[in-house]
């Protein structure tokens, strides 16, 4: 059974200035931050925001929504589920970030290395 096949799901999406996270339908449209009226960045379906005053995480979401990546880990009909490995904090985007420089790697390609 298709889990994304049957009901539409609502997906994150993140203000990163305000640290503001809300969930809207997936449809392609322009959600605005209700408190900055900037666009927000789709985050996906598995993101969980940090606490607001948490500086250390919300520097790695930022990292992580600058680079283009998402915090998803599923398939699109929703039959296989397996969460991506993102950074949670300063610190391991900055060493996934020297290891991806050592191997070669592009900033999306090392922030999605476990």
């Amino acid at each position: 059974m298709c889990r994304y096949a049957e009901t539409t799901y609502k997906v994150h999406y993140v203000c990163v200035p305000c640290r503001q996270s809300h969930k809207y339908a997936w449809d392609g449209a322009e959600h605005l931050c209700t408190r900055c009226r900037a666009p927000m960045a789709f985050a996906g379906h598995d993101f969980a925001a940090p606490r607001k005053l948490d500086d250390n995480r919300w520097a790695a979401v930022a990292a992580v929504l600058e680079a283009g990546l998402a915090y998803d880990g599923f398939e699109t009909c929703g039959c296989g589920h397996e969460p991506k490995s993102r950074p949670r904090t300063k610190a391991q985007v900055r060493a996934r970030r020297r290891a991806g420089a050592r191997q070669g790697l592009t900033d999306p390609e090392a922030l999605s290395q476990p």
